[in-house]
C-alpha cells in the first residue's frame, strides 16, 4: 500500500487486502472471504500489530469491513505505547506505509496452471502495519 494517511492523533484508514488480485505469495483473496470470520470474531478480537509480531500490539481497530474492493479498515494507534508513537511519526513521513493480514486459511482452491491459491474463507486474526506488505496496492 502506498501513502497510508494518518492524523496527529494516530487515526488512519486504508485497505488491508483487496479482492481478486494476486499477492507476492500467489494468494488471491476472493470477495466474501472475511465475512464469516468478521461476524464471529468482530473487530475487537482482530489485533493491530507491528510487523505481525504478537509482542507488538500498537493500537485498536475502529472499523473492519468488506466492501466491493476489499477489506477496508480504520483504526488508531495507542499514543502511550512507545512503539506506536514512533510508528505514527514514521507513517506521517512515509517511511512505513503498508498493511498486511494475518490469518488461517479455512477454505481455498488452486487456480489451474497458474498455481494461484484462491482464498474463499479466511479466519482473520490480526492486521499489521508493515514495512513490506505482500500486496502492493
Amino acid at each position: 500500500m502506498s501513502a497510508l494517511p494518518i492524523d496527529a492523533d494516530g487515526r488512519f484508514s486504508g485497505y488491508a487486502s483487496v479482492f481478486s488480485k494476486p499477492d507476492d505469495g500467489g494468494d488471491v483473496v476472493m470477495p466474501g472471504a472475511f465475512r464469516k470470520s468478521l461476524s464471529l470474531r468482530g473487530r475487537h478480537r482482530v489485533k493491530m500489530l507491528f510487523q505481525h509480531d504478537p509482542k507488538e500490539p500498537i493500537g485498536t481497530w475502529d472499523e473492519i469491513a468488506e466492501d466491493d474492493y476489499g477489506l477496508h479498515v480504520s483504526g488508531r494507534l495507542v499514543g502511550e505505547v512507545p512503539r506506536a508513537d514512533a510508528l505514527r511519526r514514521l507513517i506521517a513521513r512515509g517511511a512505513v506505509d503498508g498493511l498486511s493480514i494475518g490469518f488461517r486459511t479455512v477454505k481455498a482452491s488452486r487456480q489451474g496452471p497458474s498455481g494461484l491459491r484462491r482464498l474463499h474463507e479466511i479466519d482473520l486474526w490480526e492486521i499489521s502495519i508493515v514495512t513490506f506488505p505482500m500486496m502492493d496496492l
